[in-house]
Protein backbone atom coordinates (compact mmCIF):
# COMPACT_ATOMS: atom_id res chain seq x y z
CA UNK A 1 0.00 0.00 0.00
CA UNK A 2 1.45 3.46 -0.91
CA UNK A 3 1.75 5.62 2.09
CA UNK A 4 1.04 9.40 1.97
CA UNK A 5 4.63 11.66 2.45
CA UNK A 6 3.78 13.97 5.32
CA UNK A 7 5.01 17.43 4.98
CA UNK A 8 8.05 18.61 5.96
CA UNK A 9 8.59 21.38 8.40
CA UNK A 10 8.81 23.92 5.75
CA UNK A 11 6.66 22.76 3.19
CA UNK A 12 3.19 24.68 4.17
CA UNK A 13 4.96 27.66 4.04
CA UNK A 14 6.69 26.64 1.57
CA UNK A 15 4.11 26.10 -0.74
CA UNK A 16 2.30 29.59 0.20
CA UNK A 17 5.60 30.76 -0.90
CA UNK A 18 5.28 29.36 -4.13
CA UNK A 19 1.99 29.95 -5.05
CA UNK A 20 2.14 34.10 -4.10
CA UNK A 21 5.12 33.81 -6.10
CA UNK A 22 3.25 32.80 -9.63
CA UNK A 23 0.73 35.36 -8.16
CA UNK A 24 3.74 38.53 -8.01
CA UNK A 25 5.18 36.88 -11.68
CA UNK A 26 2.01 37.53 -13.32
CA UNK A 27 1.82 40.58 -12.13
CA UNK A 28 5.43 41.62 -13.00
CA UNK A 29 5.04 40.24 -16.78
CA UNK A 30 2.59 42.93 -17.43
CA UNK A 31 5.27 45.74 -18.00
CA UNK A 32 7.18 43.35 -20.51
CA UNK A 33 3.86 42.65 -22.76
CA UNK A 34 3.23 45.87 -22.69
CA UNK A 35 6.80 46.94 -23.85
CA UNK A 36 6.57 44.12 -26.28
CA UNK A 37 2.73 45.05 -27.66
CA UNK A 38 4.22 48.89 -28.32
CA UNK A 39 7.29 47.71 -29.63
CA UNK A 40 8.54 49.06 -33.23
CA UNK A 41 9.32 45.42 -34.58
CA UNK A 42 7.88 42.62 -36.80
CA UNK A 43 7.52 40.11 -33.83
CA UNK A 44 6.19 42.36 -31.26
CA UNK A 45 3.20 40.65 -31.33
CA UNK A 46 3.92 37.01 -31.53
CA UNK A 47 6.46 37.95 -28.42
CA UNK A 48 3.60 40.02 -26.54
CA UNK A 49 1.12 36.91 -26.72
CA UNK A 50 3.84 34.31 -25.52
CA UNK A 51 4.51 36.56 -22.30
CA UNK A 52 0.68 36.81 -22.01
CA UNK A 53 0.15 33.07 -22.58
CA UNK A 54 3.10 32.26 -19.49
CA UNK A 55 1.14 35.49 -17.76
CA UNK A 56 -2.26 33.36 -17.79
CA UNK A 57 -1.08 30.26 -17.49
CA UNK A 58 0.08 31.38 -13.76
CA UNK A 59 -3.24 31.98 -13.01
CA UNK A 60 -3.98 27.94 -13.03
CA UNK A 61 -0.28 27.28 -11.06
CA UNK A 62 -0.74 29.83 -8.24
CA UNK A 63 -3.84 27.92 -7.39
CA UNK A 64 -2.58 24.62 -8.49
CA UNK A 65 0.18 24.88 -5.63
CA UNK A 66 -1.95 26.52 -3.23
CA UNK A 67 -4.18 23.84 -3.35
CA UNK A 68 -2.31 20.91 -3.42
CA UNK A 69 -1.77 20.55 0.34
CA UNK A 70 -4.80 22.82 0.82
CA UNK A 71 -2.61 26.04 1.90
CA UNK A 72 -3.94 28.92 0.75
CA UNK A 73 -3.72 32.29 2.08
CA UNK A 74 -4.92 35.42 2.97
CA UNK A 75 -2.27 37.27 0.84
CA UNK A 76 -2.99 34.83 -2.20
CA UNK A 77 -6.62 35.27 -1.84
CA UNK A 78 -6.41 39.29 -2.17
CA UNK A 79 -3.37 38.96 -4.87
CA UNK A 80 -4.66 36.78 -7.22
CA UNK A 81 -7.91 38.19 -7.99
CA UNK A 82 -5.82 41.79 -8.63
CA UNK A 83 -3.25 40.00 -10.19
CA UNK A 84 -6.07 38.75 -13.40
CA UNK A 85 -7.53 42.05 -13.11
CA UNK A 86 -4.69 43.72 -14.10
CA UNK A 87 -3.36 41.41 -16.51
CA UNK A 88 -6.42 41.79 -18.50
CA UNK A 89 -7.21 45.44 -18.30
CA UNK A 90 -4.26 46.12 -19.34
CA UNK A 91 -4.27 43.30 -22.20
CA UNK A 92 -7.99 44.87 -23.28
CA UNK A 93 -6.86 48.67 -23.13
CA UNK A 94 -3.52 47.71 -25.91
CA UNK A 95 -5.93 46.03 -27.82
CA UNK A 96 -8.30 48.65 -27.80
CA UNK A 97 -5.82 51.24 -28.68
CA UNK A 98 -4.55 48.98 -31.76
CA UNK A 99 -8.24 48.49 -33.30
CA UNK A 100 -8.35 45.02 -32.71
CA UNK A 101 -11.12 46.15 -30.32
CA UNK A 102 -13.46 48.58 -31.77
CA UNK A 103 -16.99 49.68 -32.20
CA UNK A 104 -19.43 47.67 -30.02
CA UNK A 105 -17.09 45.99 -28.25
CA UNK A 106 -15.75 48.81 -26.65
CA UNK A 107 -18.66 49.11 -24.74
CA UNK A 108 -17.95 45.85 -23.90
CA UNK A 109 -14.32 46.87 -22.65
CA UNK A 110 -15.66 49.34 -20.77
CA UNK A 111 -18.50 47.13 -19.08
CA UNK A 112 -15.56 44.82 -17.86
CA UNK A 113 -13.24 47.11 -16.64
CA UNK A 114 -16.03 49.36 -14.57
CA UNK A 115 -17.47 45.99 -13.42
CA UNK A 116 -13.54 44.82 -11.90
CA UNK A 117 -13.24 48.61 -10.23
CA UNK A 118 -16.94 48.09 -8.36
CA UNK A 119 -16.08 44.72 -7.65
CA UNK A 120 -12.42 45.88 -6.00
CA UNK A 121 -14.05 48.30 -4.28
CA UNK A 122 -16.93 46.06 -2.81
CA UNK A 123 -14.73 43.75 -1.54
CA UNK A 124 -12.55 46.23 0.46
CA UNK A 125 -15.83 48.14 1.78
CA UNK A 126 -16.93 44.18 3.23
CA UNK A 127 -13.36 43.90 4.36
CA UNK A 128 -13.77 46.84 6.67
CA UNK A 129 -16.81 45.33 8.32
CA UNK A 130 -15.02 42.32 8.61
CA UNK A 131 -16.52 39.75 5.70
CA UNK A 132 -15.09 39.12 2.75
CA UNK A 133 -16.12 38.16 -0.79
CA UNK A 134 -14.48 34.80 -1.95
CA UNK A 135 -13.86 34.08 -5.58
CA UNK A 136 -16.88 31.97 -6.98
CA UNK A 137 -16.58 29.13 -9.79
CA UNK A 138 -18.69 31.14 -12.40
CA UNK A 139 -16.29 34.13 -11.74
CA UNK A 140 -13.52 31.72 -12.48
CA UNK A 141 -14.98 30.83 -16.00
CA UNK A 142 -15.62 34.85 -16.30
CA UNK A 143 -11.86 35.72 -16.03
CA UNK A 144 -10.83 32.19 -18.26
CA UNK A 145 -13.30 33.78 -21.16
CA UNK A 146 -11.70 36.98 -20.25
CA UNK A 147 -8.58 35.55 -20.92
CA UNK A 148 -9.62 33.41 -24.20
CA UNK A 149 -10.67 36.53 -25.48
CA UNK A 150 -7.39 38.44 -25.04
CA UNK A 151 -5.15 35.59 -26.49
CA UNK A 152 -7.45 35.20 -29.48
CA UNK A 153 -7.06 39.24 -30.54
CA UNK A 154 -3.81 38.95 -29.88
CA UNK A 155 -3.21 36.10 -32.26
CA UNK A 156 -5.32 37.63 -34.87
CA UNK A 157 -3.37 40.89 -34.85
CA UNK A 158 -1.43 42.17 -37.64
CA UNK A 159 2.54 40.31 -37.17
CA UNK A 160 0.92 37.68 -35.00
CA UNK A 161 0.57 33.81 -35.37
CA UNK A 162 -2.64 33.82 -36.92
CA UNK A 163 -3.03 37.10 -38.08
CA UNK A 164 -6.54 37.92 -38.64
CA UNK A 165 -8.35 34.25 -38.68
CA UNK A 166 -9.34 34.36 -34.70
CA UNK A 167 -10.51 37.79 -34.93
CA UNK A 168 -14.19 36.51 -35.17
CA UNK A 169 -13.51 34.39 -32.35
CA UNK A 170 -12.13 36.50 -30.14
CA UNK A 171 -14.93 38.72 -30.51
CA UNK A 172 -17.24 36.25 -29.49
CA UNK A 173 -15.72 35.42 -26.65
CA UNK A 174 -15.21 39.30 -25.64
CA UNK A 175 -19.27 39.20 -25.51
CA UNK A 176 -19.39 35.96 -23.22
CA UNK A 177 -16.79 37.00 -21.25
CA UNK A 178 -18.92 40.68 -21.14
CA UNK A 179 -22.47 38.20 -20.29
CA UNK A 180 -20.02 36.85 -17.48
CA UNK A 181 -18.88 39.36 -16.03
CA UNK A 182 -22.57 41.16 -15.84
CA UNK A 183 -23.78 38.23 -14.02
CA UNK A 184 -20.72 37.71 -11.59
CA UNK A 185 -20.52 41.39 -11.14
CA UNK A 186 -24.45 41.71 -10.23
CA UNK A 187 -23.88 38.57 -7.80
CA UNK A 188 -20.86 40.51 -5.77
CA UNK A 189 -23.24 43.27 -5.60
CA UNK A 190 -26.28 41.18 -4.04
CA UNK A 191 -23.89 39.76 -1.48
CA UNK A 192 -22.11 42.60 -0.57
CA UNK A 193 -25.34 44.82 -0.01
CA UNK A 194 -26.19 42.07 2.48
CA UNK A 195 -23.30 41.98 4.37
CA UNK A 196 -23.23 46.11 4.47
CA UNK A 197 -26.84 45.50 5.19
CA UNK A 198 -26.59 43.63 8.10
CA UNK A 199 -24.21 46.00 9.56
CA UNK A 200 -25.95 48.85 9.74
CA UNK A 201 -26.49 50.56 12.97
Amino acid sequence: MTRRRDSGPGEPRYNRLMANLLTLGRILLIVPFVALFLADVSWNMKAAFVIFAIAALTDYFDGFVARRRNEASALGAALDPLADKLLIVAALLLLTRNGLIEGYGVVATLIIILREILVTGLREAVAVRGGALPVTRLAKWKTFAQLAAAGALLLSAPNGFVSDQLRPLGSGLLWAATLLTLWTGADYAARAARVLGDERG
